[in-house]
Formats: C-alpha cells, sequence, structure tokens
C-alpha cells in the first residue's frame, strides 16, 4: 500500500512505550502491525530507539553475581524459548494482514475463525489476558457499531476498507486512539467488509442496554 495514504498515527507514548518493551502483548501486536504498514511511524520508532540506545550506553554497570554468565548460558541451553523466532513472512500483494499479524495467526484473513456477534458483525478473539486484549473486528459495510465510550486505551488499526466515527475517517493503516474521554459510534463505510485489529486494556462501556447483556458473553 502507498504509506502516504496513512492520515492517522501512532502517538510518542504508545511508540515510546514499544521501544521500551513496556506495552501489554495485545498493544505490542497492533503497533508492530502499523509499523509494518507506515514508513513514518517506522521511522519515529527507530529513532526512539536510537535514544534508548544511548541511554544504556550512558547508565553505568551494574554489579553481577560471580556465577550469572554461567546461568545465562545453562538457560540458553536447556530452554525452548531461547531459539531464535523465524522472521515474519513478507507481506504478498493482496494480502489483507500485515507480516507480524500474519505470524501471530499463521496466515491471512482465509486463517482466521470468525464467531458472529450479532448485527452481522463478527469478532476473532486472537489474546486475552488481566493487562489487555486483542481482537479482529469484521463489520459489514454500513453497519454501525453500538455507542460506547472507554474505561480504558482502545488501540484500533483498519486492515480493510474504512469507517467514520463523530471525529475522524480512518481508512487502510490508520490508527485510531481512543481513552476513557472518548465516546463515539463508529460506521463501517459501504462496499467491502470493514476488517480491524484491536486492542483494549479494560471493557468498554456501552450505552445500549443489550450491548451491555451481550457483553458479558463476547468478552470486549
Amino acid at each position: 500500500m502507498n504509506t502516504k495514504e496513512i492520515n492517522h498515527h501512532l502517538t510518542d507514548a504508545l511508540l515510546m512505550a514499544y521501544s521500551a518493551g513496556t506495552l501489554p502483548e495485545a498493544f505490542n501486536l497492533v503497533v508492530a502491525s502499523h509499523l509494518s504498514m507506515c514508513d513514518e511511524c517506522r521511522a519515529r520508532a527507530a529513532e526512539f530507539d536510537a535514544v534508548g540506545g544511548e541511554v544504556m550506553e550512558a547508565t553505568g554497570e551494574a554489579m553481577l553475581e560471580a556465577d550469572s554468565f554461567a546461568r545465562t548460558l545453562s538457560l540458553i541451553a536447556n530452554d525452548d524459548w531461547a531459539v531464535a523466532p523465524e522472521p515474519a513472512p513478507a507481506r504478498e500483494r493482496g494480502d489483507v494482514f500485515p507480516s507480524p499479524l500474519q505470524a501471530y495467526v499463521n496466515g491471512d484473513l482465509g486463517a482466521v475463525k470468525w464467531r458472529k456477534i450479532g448485527g452481522g458483525v463478527s469478532q476473532a478473539v486472537l489474546h486475552f489476558d488481566d493487562e489487555a486484549n486483542v481482537r479482529l473486528l469484521k463489520i459489514p459495510g454500513g453497519v454501525a457499531v453500538p455507542d460506547h465510550g472507554h474505561g480504558g486505551t482502545e488501540l484500533t488499526l483498519v486492515l480493510q476498507g474504512a469507517f467514520r466515527d463523530e471525529h475522524d475517517r480512518f481508512g487502510v493503516g490508520d490508527v485510531e486512539v481512543a481513552n476513557e474521554d472518548m465516546t463515539h459510534t463508529p460506521v463501517a463505510a459501504e462496499g467491502e467488509d470493514c476488517i480491524c485489529l484491536i486492542a483494549t486494556d479494560a471493557p468498554l462501556q456501552f450505552s445500549g442496554l443489550l450491548p451491555r447483556i451481550a457483553q458479558k458473553v463476547i468478552r470486549i
């Protein structure tokens, strides 16, 4: 895709946290996916990585126990996590998912097991823990997601189609960062399904009764 078409980018706070390794897994996936699609944010992330390297070099030496090196080598030799992961596959022409997401779901759009959650909308929960969760959401063209606020941060990356809310329009590659101060009603653009990768660190706050009842079942 032409990265010049991306109009909504990651915040400095998210990029710094990603560089520092302090984001939950759910948010890491969305940030990494956007970075693979966006030259501008990738360049900014590289700048934060460089600043972090300078800070590490300026940090004084830490005292280690005498057997620290030997214990580290033992961990590397005996644990599966020490095996270097294979590089993520390159995004092929026509693919919907960026390479970090392809590596996460082991494929492209066809590998997703969707679950209908009402109103024609489908979701696939990819990761769920106490810190944050991440899911794929598929919204038919012209369909609205119920009006809702946020108990924390919601990070939405558009992978296919587009949506509009009270604040702006978001197309492929765009990121919307929502927080406790935002209430909105996203509506998918007419045409193809709008597919988004969404990470949240707190339950959404729906205005309507039916979405609130369904919320416990669909875990959103």
